[in-house]
């Protein structure tokens, strides 16, 4: 029903299996309503980076869950994603004993690039495989959504159109490469209150979503840039002004194309050579004394996903 890719799923002899939870950005992120569920029907392209989370889950005759990070301040409880998810998959599927999950954190947390929800797919993932359970992309996407809405995303990756919620996924032809430097300022953005502070209909300029999937089938990279547009960006630059600023600061010094990943606080400049990206780094960590700041790349296809089909 499925393979597994080797560069992104091992399985060792001690029954662990070893995967990579990468970082997403927001190419487009349009809210066109309110729906009566109290959700935003949402029309996003996303794309998956090379930065990555590491995580391994192990099988434990012990019952429960426990989880180890290297970051001291991220809860290990049900406060996390990934301990959401592995409880997700003991309860649903009634599986015996526990599991052990050993999480390397190095998306930024808090940060708009779907690290925690990442997380919680590739641990849906890892206890697919080592449980073998056969179930299909389609599948791990509903007990997903269960957990969040980016998580059906993350579980499939790579360059693909949202809807819904973020659970219609469409996948996209390979964004052409870009080197992507990621900038989070020193403070937090909760996505609740931005998306209750989005009035939808008042919204005068949406993202020319028709126009951006036309710009990646193209590999053209300046149609894509020019169409980066998110409209939650008006809610967390009132919320935080800084935002604007490094978003700004990025365009003046000669970025492709820059704008807010989600709802926040980080924003991504687009660059076609890696040196361009590592002065802007440096420059707009120099310029506004912060210490979370990454280069990184797009990815596409072949370095992406858990091998899982429909």
């Amino acid at each position: 029903m499925y393979t597994v890719y080797k560069k992104q799923m091992e399985v060792d002899q001690l029954e662990t299996v070893k995967v990579k939870s990468r970082a997403k950005i927001n190419l487009t992120l349009d809210a066109l309503y309110r729906r009566a569920d109290g959700y935003h029907e949402l029309e996003m392209v996303m794309q998956s980076l090379k930065l990555y989370d590491s995580i391994a889950v192990k099988k434990t005759a012990q019952a429960g869950i426990v989880l180890q990070t290297n970051l001291s301040f991220l809860p290990t409880d049900e406060r996390n994603l990934a301990h959401r998810a592995a409880k997700l998959m003991l309860e649903t599927f009634s599986l015996a004993g526990g599991v052990q999950i050993c999480l390397t954190k190095r998306i930024p947390v808090a940060a708009g690039l779907a690290g925690g929800s990442g997380n919680a797919a590739a641990v849906l993932a890892a206890m697919n495989q080592l449980y073998d359970l056969r179930l299909s992309l389609k599948e791990l996407m509903e007990l997903g959504l269960q957990l969040g809405s980016d998580v059906p995303y993350c579980l499939l990756g790579t360059t693909a159109l949202a809807k819904g919620r973020g659970e219609v996924l469409e996948t996209l032809p390979d964004c052409p490469h870009f080197y992507v430097v990621l900038a989070k300022p020193d403070f937090g953005i909760s996505t609740g209150a931005v998306f209750r502070a989005l009035q939808a209909e008042k919204i005068g300029c949406h993202p020319d979503t028709a126009g951006m999937l036309r710009a990646i089938a193209a590999s053209d990279r300046a149609g894509i840039c020019a169409r980066l547009e998110n409209v939650l960006e008006p809610v967390t630059f009132q919320m935080q002004p800084q935002v604007a600023k490094i978003k700004d600061f990025f365009l003046s010094q000669g970025a492709k194309g820059a704008l807010m990943s989600g709802s926040g606080p980080t924003v991504f400049a687009l660059y076609e050579e890696e040196e361009a990206a590592q002065q802007a780094a440096q420059q707009v960590k120099n310029a506004f004394r912060i210490e979370t700041v990454v280069v990184t790349e797009t990815v596409d296809k072949g370095e992406q996903g858990y091998g899982l089909s429909f």
